[in-house]
């Protein structure tokens, strides 16, 4: 019987969830890389237009050089001291004050560091990367995943709930587990599946193989690649070792650790990501090497004005002077939930859109650890701790340094009401609740602990949130008006893309924004 594509990709979201049909449809070559690798190419006359440009994010930065090679006279205009946006590490010495008045100074050590923003890269985000190669920003590998991290479950019911446990072992079981009982359904000829008796054979050997089970009773049971809790060695101590046993399916199920297994079924979730060496504001600082020239920092945006001629930005400086710059066109990366507050020509549908989206609350915390104790007492390499301590949710050790003496872990990396209800915290108290939730995960994580920094993205002025959240509605309705011009002013940003949150969102939001300017004025 003939299969559609459709069907065989709908057929294998069925089985395998998301992350196989999107492997399914990259086999098939329908790829899932960004919308843009490169830069839309500005052919044409573009010397002499003026265009002021709100943010030094990426997407600010992105729009200036672009638009600066094809001639364009660009000014941008930047609230804080330095460029990057959201794009921040936190290293000895980097300060921050939220809006409840909270002021931290960073005293990593040197060479330590934490990236509070954006902390990697897909190999999917090809515009990212673009910009990474052309300023030579050096790469090295971030583990997204690791088979040797923990996961804590303590909500749960069972015997499991409240311990410990090895991800690689659970994902092992619920493999096995899953593949046992399609192995026993298709050797009953219980799936409904056009396979001929020869296909069905193959396919309970693909079953067998995948979930490690006996071929002849098509049992899950202890498995080399679940692991060992004695290990083989040399010579005849210890001997061949012994296999760990499986946990009981009930148990997995009923503890809820199973939950653990999903996080990577988004495609940008892959289980090997980028990251830049040193910290993520590379990034930024390569941008900031060909345009920071063009940028007048310290500088807060006040109002806007357009007219058919052109627009005027008024702002004020650091020091409190007042003052204005005209342009013939702007564009504006400020976020939208800073945008809303500001006084800016638009019509009346424009600005009913601007407030489409809601801007997710996101909490994060460096922990600097005078010893790299995951690695020496537990040996993990990188990757996640997954939990379901409210207000942690995610711990995350480094994937650079390893074997040092210290390291900065990700303490707690949290969203929605626990991010709030944690950044009512004093920074003390914040870091004194992610030090308590990890003790109980890692009994050396309390001796350990030497110095903190936080971020609560909703509470950072100029960001005022982590990303835009659109509903389906307001995508539909107030999402495609942003996406356009009104008057001489264009948006840009993450939260323009379908990457929110993502610094290619922000990238490929500029790349468009200034393909439509200038096909404008070449059209002119």
């Amino acid at each position: 019987m003939a299969v559609s594509r459709r069907t065989f990709i709908e057929q294998l979201a069925v089985v395998g969830g998301l992350s196989l049909a999107v492997a399914g449809m990259e086999a098939l070559g329908f790829g899932f890389a960004s919308a843009q690798a490169a830069p839309p190419p500005l052919t044409g006359k573009g010397k002499g237009v003026r265009v002021v440009i709100l943010g030094a994010g990426l997407a600010g930065m992105t729009a200036a050089y672009e638009l600066t090679k094809a001639g364009y006279d660009c000014q941008v205009i930047e609230a804080r001291s330095f460029a990057g946006g959201r794009c921040q590490t936190a290293r000895k010495g980097f300060s921050h004050t939220d809006l409840i008045g909270h002021t931290q100074v960073c005293d990593f050590d040197e060479g330590l560091y934490i990236n509070h923003g954006p902390w990697r890269i897909p190999y999917n985000h090809r515009s990212t990367l673009h910009y990474t190669k052309l300023f030579g920003v050096a790469l090295e590998p971030f583990v997204n995943d690791n088979d040797a991290a923990y996961v804590y479950f303590q909500n749960g019911g069972g015997p499991l709930a409240g311990k410990r446990l090895r991800k690689g072992q659970l994902a092992a079981d619920m493999r096995g587990y899953a593949a046992e009982l399609m192995a026993k359904a298709a050797g009953k000829g219980g799936l409904d599946l056009p396979l001929s008796p020869a296909d069905r054979d193959r396919f309970i050997g693909y079953l067998v193989s995948q979930g490690r089970l006996s071929p002849k009773s098509l049992a899950y049971g202890p498995t080399e690649g679940r692991g060992f809790d004695v290990y083989h060695g040399a010579g005849l101590d210890p001997g061949p070792g012994k296999l760990s046993a499986p946990f009981a399916l009930a148990d997995i199920l009923s503890s809820d650790t199973w939950r653990a297994l999903e996080p990577l079924g988004d495609h940008e979730q892959q289980l090997t990501m980028l990251q830049p060496v040193g910290g993520m504001d590379h990034l930024a600082k390569g941008f900031e090497r060909h345009v920071g020239k063009l940028i007048r920092y310290d500088t807060e945006v006040q109002k806007l004005t357009q007219g058919a001629a052109g627009v005027e930005v008024f702002f004020t400086d650091k020091a409190g002077k007042s003052g204005s710059i005209q342009a013939d066109y702007c564009i504006c990366t400020i976020p939208l939930s800073v945008l809303q507050g500001l006084d800016v020509a638009v019509s009346a549908p424009f600005k009913a859109a601007m407030a489409g989206p809601a801007y997710a609350p996101v909490n994060k915390i460096g922990l600097q650890m005078k010893r790299r104790f995951w690695e020496e007492d537990h040996a993990i390499y990188g990757g996640h701790i997954a939990t379901d301590i409210p207000g942690i949710d995610t711990i995350s050790l480094p994937s650079t340094g390893w074997q040092g003496q210290k390291g900065v872990l990700l303490g707690y990396y949290a969203f929605g009401a626990d991010a709030a209800r944690i950044s009512a915290k004093s920074p003390a108290d914040r870091a004194a609740f992610a030090v308590a939730a990890g003790q109980k995960i890692f009994p050396e994580y309390a001796e350990s602990f030497e110095s903190a920094f936080s971020v609560s993205w909703h509470l950072t002025r100029y960001s005022q949130g982590g990303w835009a959240e659109w509903s389906d509605d307001a995508r539909a309705s107030a999402y495609p008006v942003l996406c356009e011009p009104d008057g001489r002013l264009y948006l840009a940003g993450e939260h323009l893309s379908y990457l929110g949150g993502w610094q290619a969102g922000a990238i490929e939001s500029a790349w468009q924004q200034i393909a439509k300017l200038h096909a404008r004025v070449n059209a002119a």
